[in-house]
């Protein structure tokens, strides 16, 4: 039985996008892999991925900008790619890597040391460059030097045993993307277009517009001719941008989309149940994949009444997340106990929060709430709350991209103006959201994901909320951190246990205990409140192409938008 929205018809403009691009195309569909692009490219001419806007995850990073290592999510390792390894010293201050011989641009020019040194020196002498892998480095890296042309030494300014996987080894989503020296020397960084662009990657640029991006196979890759790897089987690749839920799934249904972002579980079985050679992670219920991306609700911590923490904990005791996961998840995902992704990896860090007693219930509960905010002078005058005569309000901005975004903040909106805060949401463009609205703390309240970054250690999630990232109202948060400007005391005493657990090895046993030590500070001063794990119900159709990761299938996971899909792309064969 079709779902309404199967059986309505599809999206014009998503069809008309796709016939469009089928008519100027030369390469056959069975040679074409299509995947789906859940947002406008704002700038289809501008690939400089330093600065902010969608430059890479339509193609660019996925395709034609290659990684210098593949953290791999089924063994914990770094996989080799543009390098072949490395080695530190005693006190993670220092590491040397080595690239692979042979790597060459698209256009011929070598790859080589300088091209890194080059890069990383932009990203650390020009403040303008904003993008938060950028940002990093710059924090992180006190100097970069070329060995010879296949070596390279990073001086870091503190020790910090994460430093390749957290900056060079698509951790989450991507990574810090070297350019090349040869075309970027002598150009602005924060305003150089790099149009057309060029990589290192088995496939170059075709062309762009709002709507959609093509790639071509190079038949002279690097990769093919050293032995690397062999030519990925797709002559093409294609992200089109699907117009949402609705117009993604008749795509599906129709074959003219091979890879589609995320849809609801009702949505995916009505796309099965009408074209079986679709699938996902799970071959059963609840088909999702787990995303390294755990959603919170972010709470500007200099705004009132939100600056103060008996309030936003008022606000965490109100939120029912067992509703959100029946409502805006239909059952694929769980409550969060704590800040983060509930990987086996991660539990001996989270068990140690939870039996700390400072983990989260997946339900509601009204009376703390009540004592909370009447605590603090508020008083309930028929559907809300007052004070001196101010309604007890809230905004909440959403990124509207996604249904999974909105879907939350209306079960979250519902929740608390019951309970008596007159709360709406604002959803907003995801470039506005990405570009202005987090960055620059204009919220009071937001749905994202910014404690995401701890896969198989807890500092990546927990070192983003320390007092060194605190800027103004108005400044751009570095790399996304401290979006709240969460200070003042407990911040600070937060920020000596992080220093302290940065500085210690992987694997160190003291850690778990003074993560439960840190994380007293954010249980009492909740300048976020955890919500639910992140579930990608992502629909993969072999039609034209088998060899889609899924948990039998686990070379490494499903996220075609992150810079890991090299991997994807290379494991893809034609169907028989």
């Amino acid at each position: 039985m079709t779902t309404p929205v199967l059986r309505m018809a599809a999206s014009a403009l998503a069809i008309a996008a796709f016939a469009g691009m089928a008519l100027a195309q030369d390469v056959a569909r069975e040679d074409t892999v299509i995947f789906d692009l859940d947002r406008t490219i704002q700038d289809p001419e501008n690939f400089n991925w330093m600065t902010p806007g969608t430059k890479r995850m339509h193609g660019a990073h996925q395709t034609m900008w290659e990684p210098l290592f593949i953290l791999n999510y089924g063994s914990g390792e770094l996989d080799p790619w543009l390098a072949t390894g490395f080695e530190s010293n005693a006190d993670s201050t220092e590491f040397t890597v080595t690239l692979r011989d042979g790597v060459e641009w698209s256009d011929g020019e070598a790859f080589n040391a300088d091209d890194v040194v080059f890069t990383v020196n932009l990203a650390m002498t020009n403040e303008e460059i904003s993008s938060r892998e950028a940002s990093t480095i710059r924090s992180q890296v006190a100097s970069v030097e070329k060995v010879d042309d296949l070596t390279v030494t990073f001086i870091l300014q503190n020790p910090n045993p994460r430093f390749l996987v957290e900056n060079f080894g698509v951790r989450i989503f991507g990574s810090f993307l070297i350019m090349p020296e040869h075309i970027w020397s002598g150009e602005n960084a924060a305003t150089f277009a790099f149009y057309p662009p060029i990589g290192t990657g088995p496939y170059t640029f075709t062309s762009a517009s709002s709507n959609r991006a093509i790639w071509d196979r190079n038949d002279d890759w690097w990769g093919a001719k050293t032995g690397f790897m062999d030519l990925p089987a797709p002559k093409r690749v294609i992200f089109l941008e699907s117009g949402g839920e609705e117009s993604r799934a008749q795509l599906m249904l129709s074959n003219q989309l091979d890879a589609a972002q995320n849809v609801t579980i009702g949505t995916f079985e009505a796309i099965q149940a009408q074209n079986p050679n679709v699938i996902a992670w799970h071959d059963g219920y609840p088909y999702a994949a787990s995303d390294p991306c755990a959603r919170q609700l972010e709470i500007n911590t200099t705004v009132a009444p939100w600056d103060n923490a008996n309030m936003r904990k008022a606000v965490a005791h109100l939120i029912d997340r067992t509703q959100i996961v029946n409502i805006a998840y239909e059952g694929t995902t769980e409550a969060s106990q704590t800040m983060f992704a509930q990987y086996g990896s991660m539990d001996p860090f989270i068990n140690a929060v939870v039996d700390a007693g400072y983990g989260l219930s997946p339900n509601a509960d009204p009376a703390a709430a009540q004592a909370l905010i009447e605590g603090e002078g508020w008083t309930k005058d028929g559907d809300y709350y007052t004070k001196d005569g101010e309604t007890l309000s809230v905004n909440i901005h959403v990124n509207s991209a996604s249904t999974e975004y909105t879907r939350t903040i209306d079960v979250i909106v519902e929740q608390l103006q019951r309970a008596g805060i007159d709360a709406r949401a604002v959803p907003v463009e995801n470039g506005v959201f990405w570009g202005e609205v987090l960055p620059f703390g204009s919220y009071e309240m937001s749905y994202s994901w910014l404690s995401c970054g701890s896969v198989n250690e807890p500092w990546a999630s927990m070192g983003r909320y320390t007092t060194a990232d605190v800027v103004p109202v108005g400044e751009r948060s570095p790399g996304f951190n401290n979006t709240a400007r969460w200070d003042g005391e407990a911040a600070e005493a937060y920020t000596a246990i992080m220093a302290d657990i940065a500085a210690r090895p992987l694997g160190d046993e003291a850690v778990p205990g003074l993560v439960a030590d840190a994380y007293q500070y954010l249980d009492a001063e909740m300048p976020f409140i955890p919500l639910v794990q992140a579930a990608k119900l992502l629909p993969m159709n072999t039609t034209y192409w088998t060899g889609w990761p899924t948990a039998d299938n686990y070379y490494n996971h499903p996220f075609f938008w992150w810079n890991h899909t090299h991997q994807i792309i290379h494991n893809l064969e034609k169907a028989e």
